[in-house]
């Protein structure tokens, strides 16, 4: 028996259901019940039956759905995978645009900690962040962790005064314009299709924004044979399995999220044998970081 069917074996066997981000490797989002980007991904969190969820990601989205299920138990593949920029905030700059602006809203990326998510007002994911913002009443939004993000709602919703932190994912933030010109002659044809985590010079010469859904479902449904792709390879499985006939580039050779990476068949199988790296929250911080959650989710609606 090969090891995804031992994995399906022991799903049922432990009433677990397998969650996967587009960016863990292709073999792992394989077996996978729901494949699909975080907003996605917290949306069925909710509708779950099963006991147990096996989030294949990081930290910060394990954390995630166990805030929307408190009542089931979530565990991680590896308890070290976790994300740079849902640490790059802290609780004091918080309180200090809070006391300097007092009709703030805080707004926090999904990418970031429970802690994060206590402190602030309300979630948002790279898919629904500019149709939330521009329905808060605030004219100050202090948008955390990522500055990319920021700047590229800022773009889309000039009538709110969005403040920067200078929080970034690395594998994004990495890619510079020069990069994307560079890969743009090697491959004329391709379209450049760019998460708006990069860098704004980037995502200025970008064809298409978006999430890597939207990424997803841009290159699916346009008639260009060819892509120059900015954000992590990981994505490269799905794009690959709905358009065996197109051709698919990275900008540099460091898209990859080697947190993502962690995330391996071997583990997921571990996990469900053994129920170890479960994910705990306490009651306090639950009843807290929750509540920006289910308001992302009933403003997204």
């Amino acid at each position: 028996m090969s090891i995804a069917e031992q994995i399906q074996q022991l799903k049922k066997e432990k009433d677990a259901v397998i969650l996967a981000h587009y960016y863990v490797p292709g073999e792992v989002q394989d077996v996978a019940d729901y494949v699909g980007d975080s907003f996605y991904l917290s949306k069925i969190a909710t509708t779950l039956t099963a006991k147990k969820i096996i989030f294949a990601g990081v930290a910060f989205m394990g954390e995630s759905a166990k805030l929307l299920n408190p009542h089931k138990r979530v565990f991680l593949p590896d308890a070290t995978a976790d994300c740079p920029m849902a640490h790059m905030i802290d609780t004091e700059k918080i309180q200090q645009i809070r006391a300097e602006y007092p009709d703030v809203a805080v707004v926090c990326y999904i990418n970031s900690t429970a802690e994060t998510k206590a402190l602030s007002d309300i979630c948002v994911t790279s898919s629904n962040a500019v149709k939330i913002v521009k329905k808060l009443p605030n004219k100050n939004i202090f948008f955390i962790p990522d500055q990319h993000l920021a700047s590229y709602v800022a773009a889309q919703v000039p009538e709110k005064n969005i403040l920067l932190n200078p929080g970034f994912c690395p594998r994004h933030h990495n890619i510079t314009a020069s990069q994307v010109a560079l890969a743009k002659d090697l491959h004329p044809e391709a379209l450049f299709l760019a998460h708006p985590e990069c860098p704004s010079e980037v995502l200025a010469l970008a064809d298409y924004v978006g999430s890597t859904s939207g990424i997803i479902d841009y290159a699916t449904n346009t008639a260009a044979e060819e892509y120059l792709i900015g954000t992590v390879v990981g994505v490269f499985h799905e794009l690959k399995k709905r358009n065996p006939h197109k051709k698919f580039f990275c900008v540099n050779s460091g898209q990859i999220c080697v947190n993502m990476e962690k995330v391996t068949l071997e583990k997921v199988k571990s996990v469900l044998e053994t129920e170890c790296n479960e994910v705990f929250i306490s009651e306090k911080l639950q009843r807290k970081a929750m509540l920006p959650l289910t308001r992302m989710l009933e403003m997204a609606r």
